[in-house]
């Protein structure tokens, strides 16, 4: 036997067609901007968008924000499913509400699954396509299917069949058919495995290289942080905070810190940490123990161990006290 005798390894990957682009290199139409003017959305007593102004263009920008921060109300005013109490929305320069039109702008994938279990993924995607009129449906469709790597024996499984992350990237195939200049995902990531993430991460880096305009919402830093180059912080249905992610990690880093501490003296741990640089204060605690205020999170964590070890003092515990998603968010809010 020699080489030539040896079987290639077959990739798991799909097999691109040649005949089937992966990628629109631009967006037909041109590129197209978002513009939020004074926005507020309220259900009864309830505020859940509360006077955002932003402008988002080409390119990828996350809305990062804790569950119930009012990211998908935001999503659903720019598609043109709410209509804003007060203010205005408008996408490529049309008002989102009561313009049917503006959907050959926009693709919208939702959190919630709003598929037709009964359906194939081809199925579910070539009716997508119907709606939009597209008049070569059979090349719409394979070409929506490869760019989210379904172009395999799975297209034409039933939906019910799928997991988690299969019904998310068919969701991403029917928002795509019909080239959208500006793409909408509702935490697209939910029930991904990482290959599928980062193959998810990559497409729609690409868009938004070519001139597409994507946006998508997050609770989870690390997805923002990894796909998008701005970042918009929804807190409570305000705009906490805006700029790229390097920013808003600083902001979220730097912001102060409360530990709880117990030691075999705490007293003379307090004297000792009272003028420390990256100390902002020291209060003894009722039940024993301290709460430090903290300005740098990194320079108290190395210097705490080396004090107490100058002082003779033996360490029994140290929390941070305030260290949820929505402590941090609150603390955007309040800078």
């Amino acid at each position: 036997m020699t080489i030539d005798d040896i079987p290639a390894q077959r990739d798991e990957a799909p097999q691109a067609d040649p005949g089937v682009p992966a990628v629109p290199s631009a967006p037909r139409g041109g590129p197209a901007e978002i513009v939020l003017d004074t926005v507020t959305h309220w259900y009864g007593n309830v505020v859940a968008v509360n006077d955002i102004t932003m402008t988002i263009g080409p390119g990828v920008t996350g809305l990062l924000g804790p569950n119930g921060a009012g990211k998908s109300t935001l999503l659903h005013l720019v598609s043109g499913f709410l209509s804003p109490s007060r203010g205005s929305v408008t996408v490529a320069g049309q008002s989102t509400w009561h313009n049917p039109g503006i959907y050959k702008v926009i693709g919208l994938v939702p959190e919630r699954d709003s598929v037709y279990a009964f359906l194939t993924g081809r199925q579910f995607v070539a009716a997508t396509a119907k709606l939009h009129k597209l008049p070569d449906t059979d090349v719409a469709v394979a070409r929506a299917l490869r760019m989210v790597e379904m172009d395999t024996e799975a297209a034409d499984r039933r939906i019910d069949t799928y997991s988690k992350g299969m019904r998310q990237r068919i969701k991403v195939a029917a928002a795509l058919v019909h080239e959208p200049r500006v793409l909408l995902l509702d935490e697209p990531f939910n029930g991904m495995d990482p290959r599928q993430r980062m193959h998810m991460m990559d497409l729609l880096h690409r868009l938004g290289d070519s001139g597409h305009t994507i946006v998508f919402s997050s609770h989870i830093l690390e997805e923002v942080e990894r796909l998008s180059g701005t970042v918009q912080v929804i807190v409570a249905g305000r705009l906490a905070a805006s700029g790229d992610y390097r920013t808003i990690r600083r902001l979220m880093t730097s912001r102060p810190h409360v530990f709880q501490v117990a030691s075999s003296d705490d007293r003379a741990l307090a004297a000792a940490l009272i003028g420390r640089e990256s100390v902002n204060g020291v209060e003894l605690t009722p039940g024993g123990g301290l709460e430090v205020r903290a300005g740098d999170y990194g320079a108290f964590s190395r210097e705490l161990a080396a004090v107490a070890r100058e002082r003779g003092v033996r360490l029994r515990t140290v929390l941070p006290a305030d260290e949820s998603l929505e402590s941090v968010f609150a603390y955007l809010v309040a800078s």
